[in-house]
C-alpha cells in the first residue's frame, strides 16, 4: 500500500506541460461611441447655453464706463423665460411670446438681438411696456417727469477701449488731448465725464456725457404691450432704440421676444496689449474685473 501512495504522489507532482502562451487581442476604437459622445457633449453644452447660461464677449464702448472693451461676462438665460432668441444660433423664425416669460426691471443690462439680424447687442433697459418716454437735450424723460442726473463727474480708466497702440502702455482714448493723462501709477488713462443717473425705482449707474450728440433728442413714444426701450450707457456712442435699424441701432422699442437673457458678472478683461510674447501676457488681462456684478445698484 505504500508503494501504491508513493507512486500516486510522484504522479502528482510531475510538472505539467506548459500551455502554449496567448497574445491578447488588441483594444479596437470604438470610433462610433466616440463619436456618439461628442454629440452628447455637443448637445449638452448648447442646451446650458440655450436653457441657463452663456459667456460673451464685449466689442465695442458702448456700455462704457460699466462695462469695457475685453470684458468677459456671463448672461443668464432663464430670468425673463424663453424665446426663440434664446438658443445659441439664432436660426428659428419671429415666434411671438415668450416661455415662462417675465418683464425685465428697469435698469437691467440685457442682451438684445436687433430684429432681422443674428447679432446680439447689450444695452441697459430704461422703458417698460406703456411707459411714455422721452429724450431731450440728453436727459431722459419717463411719463413726464425727468430722470434724475446727478453732478458731472470723472472716472480715470485704463486701456480704454482695449485696443493698442504703438506705444505698449498708452491707453486708446479718443475723447480729446486732454483726456488722456498719467494716473498716480505712471501708466496712461484715459479721463472719462460721467453722470450719474437713477431711474425712478432707485437703481443707478455711471453714463458718459461726452457733450451734445444726435442721440440727445428723441421725440415722445408710447412703449408699446410687449416692447422695451433700450440705451447704452455711453450714451453719445450707442447704437439703441434711439437710432434705426438702417442706423444699425434696434429701431424704437424692441418686442421682448429679442432678449437673449441679463447680464450677470464678469469673470475676465482682456486688454488687448499683450501678444504671442509671454513676456507681454502680463499685460493682456486687466486686474480687479472678476466678479464684478453687472446689476445696477438701488439707492437705499
Amino acid at each position: 500500500m505504500s508503494e501504491d501512495v508513493a507512486l500516486r504522489t510522484q504522479e502528482t507532482m510531475e510538472p505539467v506541460p506548459n500551455e502554449p502562451a496567448t497574445q491578447p487581442k488588441k483594444a479596437r476604437t470604438d470610433w462610433a461611441g466616440e463619436v456618439r459622445g461628442i454629440f452628447w457633449l455637443i448637445l449638452a453644452v448648447l442646451g446650458f447655453h440655450t436653457f441657463i447660461a452663456k459667456p460673451f464677449y464685449i466689442p465695442s464702448e458702448s456700455m462704457l464706463p460699466g462695462l469695457l472693451v475685453g470684458d468677459q461676462l456671463v448672461v443668464s438665460k432663464f430670468p425673463y423665460g424663453w424665446s426663440f432668441v434664446s438658443p445659441t444660433f439664432h436660426l428659428l423664425p419671429f415666434i411671438k411670446g415668450r416661455l415662462l416669460g417675465h418683464l425685465p426691471e428697469r435698469g437691467d443690462v440685457v442682451i438684445v438681438t436687433p430684429p432681422g439680424t443674428e447679432t446680439d447687442y447689450i444695452k441697459r433697459l430704461i422703458g417698460l411696456p406703456g411707459d411714455r418716454l422721452e429724450v431731450r437735450d440728453g436727459t431722459v424723460i419717463l411719463n413726464g417727469v425727468p430722470v434724475k442726473r446727478g453732478p458731472l463727474h470723472y472716472v480715470d480708466i485704463p486701456n480704454y477701449g482695449g485696443v493698442q497702440l504703438p506705444a505698449p502702455e498708452r491707453a486708446t482714448c479718443d475723447l480729446g488731448d486732454d483726456a488722456l493723462r498719467t494716473g498716480p501709477d505712471g501708466k496712461t488713462v484715459c479721463h472719462v465725464p460721467v453722470i450719474t443717473e437713477t431711474l425712478p425705482n432707485g437703481r443707478h449707474y455711471d453714463t458718459v456725457e461726452l457733450g451734445p450728440s444726435i442721440g440727445d433728442n428723441y421725440k415722445e413714444v408710447t412703449i408699446p404691450a410687449g416692447h422695451v426701450f433700450l440705451m447704452g450707457d455711453n450714451r453719445d456712442r450707442s447704437a439703441d432704440s434711439r437710432f434705426s435699424l438702417a442706423e444699425q441701432g434696434l429701431g424704437g422699442p424692441v418686442p421682448w421676444e429679442y432678449l437673449g437673457g441679463r447680464a450677470e458678472f464678469i469673470t475676465f478683461s482682456k486688454t488687448g496689449l499683450g501678444s504671442w510674447n509671454p513676456l507681454t501676457w502680463g499685460q493682456s488681462f486687466r486686474g480687479g474685473r472678476a466678479g464684478t456684478s453687472l446689476h445696477a445698484a438701488r439707492t437705499q
